[in-house]
C-alpha cells in the first residue's frame, strides 16, 4: 500500500468497533489482494504459453489462468456475502486468507495447466469472501462521511495496488514464468495479524451508530438490484482504460514498452486523484452519478476519436478520474441501502456485479470491436453509451432517497 494512502485518523469518526489506524490498514491491503490476482501475472502470460505449448487448448487456458478467478469471484460473492452475515464477518476473512495463499501458491509445484487453471479458479473462491468481507467490516466500523472516506480510499488503494503489482509481476517474471506465484505467500503473513488486531464487528456497534440492527425483515433485494444493474456497467465503464489501453496505443504505432509503462501509470494516477476528490464531496453521490458518467463518457469519446498520442492520454486522465469518482460513489449508494444484518449479502452482489462487468468488458469491447471496425471506435461507442445512461439517471437521481427503515435497539 502506496504510503500517500495511509488511512485518515480515526479521530471522531470511527466508531468504537475499530480503534486506531491498523484495522483500516488491514483492511485497505485485503482490499488489494484480488487485485493482485487481477494483474500479477499478466507480464508472464506469454512465458506460461511457450512453457504449455504443446497441451490442448493452451491458447484459451492459459489466458484464463489470469482471467477466471475473476468470473469465480463474480459467481460466488453472493454465497460469500451469506457466509459474511451468518458465520461472522471476521471469522470468514481470516480464513478466506489463508486459503489464498494457499491455492494462489499452488502453481509453484504443479506441472499440469489444467491444474494450475482449476487452482485459479479456487483463488477466486478466497478473493469472493476476501473482498466481501473486507468491505462489509468497511461498513461496520464506520458510518456517515467517515465510511464514504475509507470506501474512497479503498478504490484509491485498489488502483495504485494494479499499477505496483503489474510491476512486480514483470520483475519477477524475468526469472521464470512461476516465480510471481510466491506473492501470494502475502496471506499468510496477513491473516494472523488480521486475527489479533481486527476487533469483532457486532449489532451494537450499528445501533450505536443509529443503523437498523434486526435481521427480522425481507432482505432488500429491490433496492439492490438498480445499483447492481449499474454498477455492472460501472465496471465496464472502469476497467476500459486499464483493459485495453495498450491496444489502443498499439494502434497508433505506440510499442514501447516505457512508454506503455508510462500511460498506465498516469491513468492509474487519474483514478487516485478521483478517488481522493470523492473524499472533498459532502452532497449525496447520488445526485452526482450523471455528472460522473458524463465524465467518463468524454474521456471515451476523446480516446476515441484521438489520432495522436496526447490526445489519447488527456482522454484516458478525463476518463479515469470519472471513474475514480464513479466506483466509491457505487459502493457508497449499496452501504446505504444495506442494514446490519444485511450487510454481508448486500456486499457479496455488489461485488458479484462489480467482478462481473470486470470479466465482460474485454468480452464487450471485442464485440464493438468486430461490428464497428477498430478498437478506437468501439471506445467511442461505449462513450455514448455511457452519455445515455447518464441522461436516464438524471431523473432518478433527482427524486427523493428511499430512507431505511429503523428499528430501536430494544426491539431486538
Amino acid at each position: 500500500m502506496p504510503a500517500s494512502a495511509v488511512p485518515p485518523a480515526p479521530a471522531a469518526a470511527a466508531s468504537p468497533a475499530a480503534p486506531g489506524r491498523l484495522p483500516a490498514v488491514l483492511l485497505m491491503t485485503g482490499s488489494c489482494l484480488p487485485v493482485l490476482g487481477a494483474v500479477l501475472l499478466a507480464p508472464v502470460l506469454p512465458r506460461m504459453q511457450d512453457h504449455f505449448a504443446g497441451v490442448p487448448g493452451s491458447a484459451a487456458l492459459v489466458p484464463l489462468v489470469l482471467t477466471v478467478p475473476a468470473l469465480s469471484l463474480a459467481l460466488l460473492a453472493p454465497f460469500a456475502g451469506i457466509v459474511v452475515d451468518r458465520l461472522g464477518r471476521k471469522r470468514l476473512l481470516v480464513v478466506a486468507t489463508v486459503l489464498y495463499t494457499l491455492f494462489g501458491t499452488v502453481p509453484l509445484w504443479l506441472d499440469s495447466l489444467y491444474g494450475i487453471v482449476l487452482s485459479r479458479v479456487l483463488v477466486g473462491v478466497a478473493e469472493a469472501a476476501v473482498m466481501t468481507a473486507c468491505t462489509t467490516l468497511i461498513g461496520d466500523y464506520y458510518s456517515g462521511r467517515v465510511r464514504n472516506r475509507y470506501l474512497a480510499l479503498q478504490t484509491m488503494c485498489a488502483s495504485a495496488s494494479a499499477t505496483v503489482f503489474f510491476v512486480l509481476g514483470g520483475a519477477l517474471g524475468a526469472a521464470g514464468w512461476r516465480t510471481p506465484f510466491w506473492l501470494y505467500g502475502v496471506g499468510l503473513l496477513l491473516a494472523p495479524v488480521m486475527a489479533r488486531a481486527l476487533p469483532k464487528a457486532a449489532p451494537s456497534h450499528a445501533a450505536e451508530a443509529g443503523e437498523a440492527v434486526s435481521g427480522s425483515g425481507p432482505f432488500p433485494l429491490r433496492r439492490m438490484a438498480g445499483i447492481c444493474l449499474l454498477t455492472v456497467f460501472g465496471a465496464v465503464v472502469f476497467y476500459t482504460v486499464p483493459v485495453e489501453m495498450s491496444y489502443l496505443l498499439d494502434d497508433l504505432d505506440v510499442t514501447s514498452t516505457g512508454v506503455i509503462g508510462a500511460v498506465t501509470a498516469i491513468a492509474s494516477a487519474a483514478t487516485v486523484a478521483g478517488s481522493v476528490a470523492f473524499t472533498r464531496f459532502t452532497d449525496s453521490p447520488r445526485r452526482r452519478l450523471p455528472a460522473l458518467l458524463l465524465l467518463c463518457a468524454t474521456g471515451f469519446v476523446l480516446m476515441g476519436t484521438a489520432d495522436s498520442l496526447p490526445l489519447l492520454i488527456a482522454g484516458a486522465v478525463v476518463n479515469c478520474v470519472g471513474t475514480g469518482l464513479l466506483l466509491p460513489s457505487l459502493l457508497t449508494l449499496a452501504m446505504a441501502r444495506l442494514d446490519f444484518a444485511d450487510r454481508g449479502r448486500g456486499t457479496g452482489l455488489w461485488t458479484s456485479a462489480f467482478f462481473f462487468g470486470e470479466f465482460v468488458c474485454p468480452l464487450v469491447l471485442l464485440g464493438g470491436k468486430q461490428a464497428l471496425g477498430n478498437l478506437a471506435a468501439a471506445v467511442g461507442l461505449l462513450g455514448v453509451a455511457t452519455l445515455l445512461v447518464a441522461a436516464v439517471l438524471v431523473p432518478l437521481t433527482r427524486r427523493a432517497p428511499q430512507v431505511l427503515p429503523r428499528r430501536a435497539p430494544e426491539q431486538l
